[in-house]
C-alpha cells in the first residue's frame, strides 16, 4: 500500500511540475517603447509602443502616462482598438507629453488590455526617464 501510494505522490508531482513548467513559458503581456521622436514640452502625439504576450479577447488598449516625479500632472492618454497588432505606431493617440521643467523625469506608462465589456484582461507597465540621455 505505501508502495502504491508513493507512486501516486511521484504521479502527481511529475504532473503538477509539468504544469508549472508550462504556466512558466506561457507570455506575459508585456509593453515597451521609445521617446525618438518626441520632442519636450506638450508633443501631443503618443510614442511608438511594442506589445507582447497580449491575452486573446482584447479588443481595445488603454494607455495612461503619469509622471513619477510629478504625480499630479495630467498627461493622460489614449484607447485604441486592438486587432491583433504587435506594434502601436507614434501619434496613435494624444496626450501631454513629456515636460519636465528641472532637467530629466521618469515616466510610467500604464497599458490594459480591456475585452469586449471593457474589463481589464491584463495590465502592463513600463518606465522610461525623459530625455534619454
Amino acid at each position: 500500500m505505501l508502495k502504491r501510494l508513493g507512486a501516486v505522490a511521484m504521479v502527481l508531482a511529475v504532473a503538477v511540475a509539468g504544469a508549472g513548467a508550462a504556466q512558466a513559458q506561457s507570455p506575459a503581456f508585456s509593453v515597451d517603447f521609445t521617446w525618438q521622436g518626441t520632442t519636450s514640452c506638450f508633443d501631443p502625439k503618443s510614442p511608438p509602443f511594442t506589445l507582447g504576450g497580449v491575452p486573446g479577447g482584447t479588443k481595445a488598449l488603454k494607455f495612461a502616462m503619469k509622471d513619477l516625479d510629478a504625480p499630479t500632472y495630467p498627461h493622460g492618454g489614449g484607447s485604441i482598438a486592438y486587432d491583433g497588432q504587435s506594434e502601436v505606431r507614434r501619434g496613435a493617440f494624444s496626450y501631454q507629453g513629456p515636460c519636465p521643467p528641472d532637467g530629466q523625469h521618469s515616466y510610467q506608462w500604464t497599458v490594459e488590455a480591456l475585452d469586449g465589456n471593457g474589463r481589464t484582461l491584463a495590465r502592463a507597465i513600463v518606465t522610461k526617464k525623459f530625455p534619454e540621455r
